[in-house]
């Protein structure tokens, strides 16, 4: 029985449950909200407010320097920027032109951006000028030909911009004149903020954001003007009430496809984009304590974190009425924790970068399961599948693969047709992650397929011990794999971080599963860790672990 349209019960009247799309683009979209809303706030970076007027002239003034340095209609233009204005600004140019933004996280290696830079068929690049070494050293292995760059404490307001420089010392410098290298300022300063023709058509494509390689190999995700404004209108109208001019915090990276999102969601909604290139704990509490957000979206890690912090949990937060989580399953726990502490609700979304990235979300001021993902947005249909064969679909209540079809579902893999035909097969994407649907439509992410863990015949999924490790009130963080085991095939392992200031044993953690878990699943062997290996958006690497595990085993072989 699959989750289609018609069968939305658990939508509050006000959404729909069949989205009628608007085919308009987002650099539209933003030049829209800049003649009806000029002086509304737009995006706000360690206090400096830009408007939906001074952004949109941003906008159009590097859209026409990308334009005079030689970018055209379907050219590629790497970013390697964090959340800062400069990083919207050239998005949105980009896309206004037709050419086409490649999202690329910044803290990369030099071999991990050489293959992505080189897959993209990028021809540009907008980065730090602290990169700007870096990139550089990139030109003859790839095919960057022009380089802007940009400084942290551009748009940053007085008198942090004048201390910025000596407190962050180094970050800051003044670089020598080089061949078809710009600064972005200094480009700026040479066109009119006059408005561009917006060239962006529905069915090109938008933008180009790789996977994080979780599952393999890094892979281009091609997602459209229409997967993208689609998947924006989609959010908007599930998260319906939401008022003109608030603010919004959200810490995903403008790399990641949910920051990516969120970037995009605040143009569509008219809401203050609150920014912080860098969420370390102690800054993002003083970003909460003077930008004041009502919404606040992270990942489960950024979470733990705050709450870790003595500061935060005694801050006056009723400005906040709603939390956004994704990237990773949110632990009970923390939700409760949050709950408390601001009396605000969660909203978990899931998604993946293929799908733009929303598909499903708890129902915004409806009925809320904990434990789940919520239902699919608007427009969105799902169904669960066996998992050996992905062609039975499977009752509520048992365990399968979830798919997915809607407007949001990418155009496919750059120049990877064999893994595009893979993913997407009649108009379904198959997720790769095991999930039980209920009698009303609510899905629980059960695990990752290829994470299933098989011992003695019995399928373990990791995601359920790692619940039951991170209630326990000494524990700060678990992940739990799957180790090569002579006689069960496989064993359960888990890697923990145990919360400062305390004492813990792997006696005391076997005997706490033991009551809470079948025999089974109670991990066999322990691993004490100081921190658990992290994507860039703070989501848990459990194949990193089982990378290492691997490491381990042939060297012991080999040493044997």
């Amino acid at each position: 029985m699959s989750f289609e349209r018609s069968w939305h019960r658990s939508y509050p009247s006000a959404v729909p449950p069949i989205l009628d799309v608007k085919r308009i683009t987002m650099p539209q979209v933003l030049a829209d909200r800049a003649e009806r809303n000029p002086d509304a706030a737009a995006l706000d970076y360690m206090g400096r407010i830009l408007s939906f007027r001074e952004f949109d002239g941003l906008v159009n003034r590097f859209g026409s320097a990308m334009f005079s340095l030689g970018i055209r209609k379907g050219d590629k233009v790497a970013i390697l920027l964090p959340n800062m204005p400069q990083t919207a600004v050239a998005n949105l140019a980009a896309m206004r032109i037709g050419a086409v933004p490649v999202m690329l996280n910044p803290l990369y290696t030099d071999r991990e951006l050489a293959y992505q830079i080189s897959d993209s068929e990028s021809k540009m690049a907008v980065t730090l000028d602290l990169l700007l070494p870096k990139i550089s050293g990139l030109k003859d292995k790839t095919g960057i030909e022009k380089i802007v760059y940009c400084h942290l404490n551009d748009y940053l307001p007085f008198p942090k911009k004048q201390l910025f420089p000596i407190v962050k010392k180094g970050m800051y410098r003044k670089i020598p004149a080089q061949a078809q290298v710009y600064e972005f300022l200094e480009l700026l300063r040479r066109f009119p903020a006059h408005p561009l023709e917006n060239t962006a058509g529905w069915e090109d494509t938008a933008v180009l954001i790789y996977t994080g390689g979780t599952t393999g190999v890094s892979k281009g995700v091609v997602l459209s003007h229409a997967n993208l404004s689609s998947n924006v209108q989609q959010l908007s109208a599930h998260i319906h009430d939401v008022p003109f001019g608030e603010r919004l915090l959200f810490i995903f990276p403008f790399f990641h496809s949910a920051g990516h999102l969120c970037m995009h969601l605040a143009i569509w909604m008219g809401l203050r984009d609150v920014l912080i290139p860098k969420p370390e704990p102690a800054l993002l509490v003083d970003t909460i304590a003077s930008g004041k957000p009502n919404y606040i979206g992270a990942v489960p890690t950024t979470y733990v974190g705050l709450l870790a912090l003595e500061k935060f949990r005694k801050m006056d937060l009723s400005f906040i009425k709603g939390f956004f989580s994704g990237a990773a399953p949110l632990p009970e726990e923390v939700i409760r924790q949050l709950q408390a502490a601001t009396g605000s609700v969660m909203l978990e979304i899931y998604g993946m970068t293929e799908t733009s990235p929303v598909v499903t979300a708890t129902p915004w001021r409806g009925r809320i399961k904990p434990g789940t993902v919520g239902i699919p947005v608007p427009s969105t249909d799902m169904k669960i599948v066996d998992a050996e064969t992905g062609e039975t679909e499977v009752p509520p209540g048992e365990a399968g693969e979830i798919c997915f079809r809607g407007p949001q579902v990418m155009t496919g893999y750059y120049r990877k047709p064999e893994e595009t035909a893979e993913i997407i097969r009649d108009g379904w994407i198959y997720t790769g992650d095991i999930g039980v649907m209920d009698e009303d439509g609510y899905l629980q992410i059960v695990d990752r397929k290829k994470d299933v863990i098989i011992a003695g015949g019995f399928n373990i999924y990791p995601k359920e011990i790692d619940e039951v490790l991170f209630s326990h009130p000494k524990i700060l963080e678990a992940c739990t794999i799957g180790v090569p085991d002579s006689y069960r095939g496989e064993t359960v392992k888990a890697f923990v971080v145990v919360r400062s200031g305390e004492s813990l044993t792997a006696a005391e953690i076997f005997d706490f599963c033991r009551e809470k878990l079948s025999a089974y699943k109670v991990p066999k062997r322990i691993e004490f860790m100081d921190d658990l290996p992290k994507s860039a958006v703070g989501k848990i690497l459990r194949r990193e672990l089982r990378d290492m595990e691997k490491r381990r085993q042939s060297e012991s072989s080999s040493s044997a």
